[in-house]
C-alpha cells in the first residue's frame, strides 16, 4: 500500500462511465419500469452508491476515505443503459477506484435485475472520464475514445 501520510487533503473528484447494451425491448422495460425484479434504475444507483462506499473491501491495496459524495446517473438509449458515477472527498488520495466500482456494481446489478428478460446482454466501456485534485491536478479522456461521449 503507498503511503500517503504526508500528503494534505485536498479536494478529489472522479468521474467514471460505463454501458450496458441490451436488447432494445429490454432498454423499453428498463425505461418504463416494467422489469418484474422492481426499479432496476433505482435499484441500480443504490448499489452504486454502496459500491463506492465499500470500495477498499473489494480492492486488496486500496485506501479507506471518507467518501463525501457519490452520484450515480443514467442515462438510456435505444439499446443501452450508460451509467455515470461520480465521487468526491477531501482526502490525501484520489476517488478513481470508487467512480470505477460504483459503475462496475451499478452495471452488474443492472444485468442482474434484467436477465429474466435479457440474457444477451454485455457490459462494457468501463472507464475512467476526469478526475482533479491531487498534485497531478485535473486529467479529462479525449471524447469518443471509447464510444461513450464525454
Amino acid at each position: 500500500m503507498v503511503d500517503v501520510t504526508p500528503k494534505e487533503p485536498t479536494h478529489r473528484r472522479a468521474l467514471a462511465r460505463c454501458r450496458v447494451t441490451m436488447l432494445p425491448e429490454t432498454t423499453a422495460k428498463v425505461a418504463n419500469n416494467a422489469i418484474n425484479k422492481g426499479d432496476v434504475l433505482g435499484t441500480a444507483r443504490i448499489a452504486g452508491i454502496q459500491a463506492a462506499k465499500r470500495t477498499p473491501d473489494l480492492i486488496p491495496m486500496c485506501h479507506p476515505l471518507l467518501v463525501g459524495a457519490v452520484h450515480v446517473n443514467f442515462t438510456i438509449g435505444d439499446d443501452h443503459v450508460e451509467i455515470e458515477a461520480q465521487v468526491e472527498t477531501v482526502d490525501r488520495t484520489g476517488v478513481e477506484m470508487e467512480a470505477l466500482t460504483a459503475c462496475a456494481v451499478a452495471a452488474l446489478t443492472i444485468y442482474d435485475m434484467c436477465k429474466s428478460s435479457d440474457r444477451s446482454m454485455t457490459i462494457g466501456q468501463l472507464a475512467l472520464w476526469e478526475k482533479t485534485g491531487g498534485s497531478s491536478g485535473t486529467w479529462r479522456r479525449a471524447a469518443l475514445t471509447d464510444g461513450i461521449e464525454p
